[in-house]
């Protein structure tokens, strides 16, 4: 029930906090805006403030906002969408962009001031590092002996070795070599809880998998105050928006050149199995994974593929450089196959999420 709690309040956040900047942008050029939903429709209750109407929906994932003239009506009336200037109008479409940007800048702001779980390397452990599984590989020894993403791994014992603190990745790397093949237990903490398991380091294991089949981190926590946290954050952010272009590119490049991707691409359904294990990690990591998605999300939006809002601003570029709009009947049926074809990859998407979580 919590993990529905916490997914719910997560994607409303994200696309809440997106529609709010369309919604500031519009209303600072004098567009009218003839509504900013909470929720998504059907509606429940609303009141009217000047020509807006604040409608409050039944379905709590987020909101939305309309904006006159933003499908072509009204182009003589000098408050419609497109009535505006183009780069007013690519302003207003990239709103929704920058203020999850900003957002995300904001999130990890407080948890660098709090103290936020940070990747670090073997040679700058701080004290109270800890040894972390960020990766379990599929049908593994770690993924048959229960072990998750995000688990700490705290002990390691074997017949006749015992590792009782690990500090460094290097040291539990270093015993697990040496005792291939043997039955080793391992004590390890899940948020609140602790436990032993069982498992077999492989002899020979796969390329890239590991004798476990896990993928290892050093986790320090780390804080600033709060003029240092502030940078901090916009770095972490840049880096983050880096990584994911990287990561989408990669991706982009498999598809084409191979027919099919190495890396995988979860849906709404693998989100909400990330949400769960967040939850039972703590507050700070479902704020670290809020701060991450919203990234995630402004850089899908801000992708050049039709009903999308980079895509929007494509067609106003065209515009630009055409010196006249493009048919706007055109427009929109490039707009309405753009979103059908999102539509079916995000249900292949979750189709592969089920097989793979169930």
């Amino acid at each position: 029930m919590f993990t529905a709690i916490a997914f719910i309040i997560i994607l409303g956040i994200l696309v809440f906090v997106h529609e709010l900047g369309h919604f500031f942008v519009a209303k600072k050029f004098g567009i009218r805006v003839e509504e900013f939903g909470f929720g998504f429709p059907p509606r429940l209750f609303g009141f009217k403030r000047g020509e807006t109407i604040y409608s409050f929906n039944l379905i709590p994932l987020g909101g939305f906002v309309k904006i006159f003239g933003e499908d072509g009506e009204g182009k003589k009336d000098h408050r419609a969408f497109g009535a505006k200037k183009i780069w007013q109008r690519t302003s207003v479409l990239l709103a929704g962009v920058a203020m999850n940007i900003l957002l995300a800048v904001f999130l990890l702001t407080i948890g660098f001031m709090v103290g936020l779980p940070w990747a670090t390397s073997d040679n700058l452990a701080a004290p109270g590092a800890k040894v972390q599984i960020v990766e379990v590989v599929a049908d593994s020894p770690a993924a048959f002996a229960g072990l998750r993403t995000g688990d700490f791994i705290k002990s390691v014992q074997a017949s006749k070795e015992s590792l009782p603190q690990i500090t460094v990745v290097s040291g539990l790397q270093d015993f697990i070599s040496r005792h291939q093949g043997e039955e080793i237990i391992l004590a390890v903490a899940r948020g609140t809880d602790f436990f032993q398991t069982k498992l077999i380091p492989r002899i020979n294991p796969p390329v890239n998998e590991g004798s476990m089949g896990v993928g290892l981190a050093l986790i320090s926590e780390v804080s600033y105050p709060w003029y240092r946290a502030i940078g901090e954050a916009v770095i972490a952010v840049g880096n983050l928006i880096w990584l994911i272009f990287s990561s989408l590119s990669l991706l982009i490049w498999q598809f084409f050149s191979h027919g099919r991707t190495t890396t995988e691409v979860a849906g709404p359904i693998g989100l909400y199995a990330i949400t769960g294990q967040a939850a039972q990690m703590g507050f700070i990591y479902l704020l670290q994974l809020t701060a991450l998605l919203s990234v995630n999300l402004a850089i899908i939006n801000a992708l050049p593929f039709p009903a999308l809002d980079g895509g929007r601003v494509l067609f106003l570029l065209v515009e630009k450089i055409k010196g006249s709009p493009i048919s706007e009947r055109l427009e929109k049926g490039i707009h309405a196959v753009g979103f059908i074809f999102l539509i079916l990859l995000m249900i292949v998407i979750a189709l592969k999420d089920i097989i793979r979580l169930f």
